[in-house]
């Protein structure tokens, strides 16, 4: 499937001509939009502390010794450092007690601990050096080479490999119970960020709905949307815009599209804050909406409802996928995941990656407890003529799911 990555390149600058004929600056007037995030608070070293403990205490449960992490969200959730992966390895390595080590190319080292927010120990290795034979060296002087090593679970195969020839004994796991034991349940100063960017991105749209015009295309609209939340304090990360037919496959098409009375307008669209992100999609038709595409909206928009008073505390993530899977079927949709219907989950979780597990899909049994944040997405698409998807996200509470933003009434009234 085409990611929505892929669709977006054109999309980060306006052209000199608009649509409607006139000329167009190559910024747009962002005039009355001010910053959103100025009284934000990042993540402070001090919860990066208490999520160490915190994941030492789940090595400590799962009989884990240490966990292994490569560069991207999770390693900045544990340590601050933001860094990327290359055929140079920098890594992390949690013990299941003490300080975390982080290892790095020696000529890296000063780039990487500009990053660092956690009290840990710098190793570097030389370009003629194993990095993996370091880690392992690591393991033994901590006394841990006899315990189970957990492996984050996005990190590189050549990575694991190595390291079971530099520790042949040692026995290799998966670090899910702990990595995820940690990062799916959100503390408020995460929650706080969360809402910062669905705020910024929901402000996002109310400044470029009015100023969609026919003639449009995607690269035009996403340009407005990326533009307005760069001003509103966010750091875009996609701004996904499809239209007629192209609504009706998930993350689109390639075909050339263009805004014309009476067709659908899908966007999807996402920004960070302090590392966190946001991921609201609105629908809604240019000009006056048929009699279908009015049902359709309708249909998704209960959808959405049903998700959420399914998304209850200690019910199985799967659940709430099923309950829309019912109500879509009852009127006619599906069944499954069959076309026209919903094709794809109902959400998926969130945080510091736009797309987290878990997901609220069919057969997932992991229960739903307070600090979970997913998206509700339950879109119905009709293959060769359009799709509608309405998304927003929310986090579990104590008492049941809270919107970061609040759903759309009506298709004539897509963001309030």
């Amino acid at each position: 499937m085409i990611s929505r990555r892929q669709l977006l390149g054109a999309a980060t600058a306006l052209p000199l001509i608009g649509t409607a004929g006139l000329l167009r600056a190559a910024e747009p007037d962002l005039v009355g939009l001010t910053n959103l995030t100025g009284n934000v608070q990042p993540i402070t070293p001090a919860e990066r502390q208490a999520r160490i403990a915190r994941a030492q205490a789940l090595m400590k449960a799962a009989g884990i010794g240490a966990v292994l992490i490569e560069p991207g969200a999770s390693l900045t959730y544990f340590t601050g450092v933001e860094w990327r992966r290359s055929e140079r390895l920098t890594a992390a390595l949690v013990p299941v007690e003490g300080d975390p080590c982080v290892v790095t190319p020696f000529f890296e080292e000063p780039s990487v601990r500009q990053t660092l927010a956690v009290t840990a120990t710098v190793k570097v290795w030389q370009e003629d050096e194993d990095p993996l034979a370091l880690i392992a060296a690591l393991l033994r002087a901590r006394g841990l080479a006899g315990l189970p090593v957990g492996i984050e679970e996005t990190v590189r195969y050549f990575a694991v490999d190595k390291l079971r020839q530099a520790l042949p004994k040692a026995r290799i796991v998966s670090a899910n119970p702990v990595v995820r034991g940690c990062r799916m349940i959100k503390t408020p100063a995460e929650i706080a960020l969360l809402q910062a960017a669905s705020d910024v991105t929901v402000a996002a749209y109310r400044w470029t709905y009015p100023r969609i015009e026919k003639g449009m295309t995607p690269a035009q609209i996403g340009a407005l949307m990326t533009a307005a939340t760069r001003k509103l304090g966010g750091d875009p990360e996609f701004a996904l815009v499809l239209i007629g037919e192209a609504a009706a496959y998930p993350h689109g098409s390639l075909a050339p599209q263009i805004v014309a009375d009476g067709q659908v307008v899908l966007m999807d669209c996402g920004c960070s804050v302090h590392g966190y992100q946001s991921d609201i999609s609105r629908t809604f038709v240019h000009g006056t909406a048929s009699a279908e595409q009015r049902a359709v909206w309708d249909h998704v928009a209960k959808g959405q409802q049903v998700a959420r008073a399914a998304a209850q505390i200690g019910v199985p993530a799967g659940s709430v996928d099923d309950a829309v899977r019912r109500y879509y079927e009852a009127q006619g949709y599906g069944p499954g995941y069959k076309l026209p219907g919903l094709s794809h989950r109902t959400g998926h979780g969130i945080g510091m990656d736009g797309h987290e597990p878990v997901n609220l899909v069919h057969g997932e049994t992991t229960p739903l407890a307070a600090g979970m944040c997913f998206s509700n997405e339950p879109g119905i698409y009709l293959p060769g003529k359009f799709g509608v998807r309405l998304e927003d996200c929310f986090h579990m509470s104590t008492t049941g799911p809270v919107w970061f933003s609040e759903p759309p009434k009506s298709i004539d009234m897509p963001f309030g």
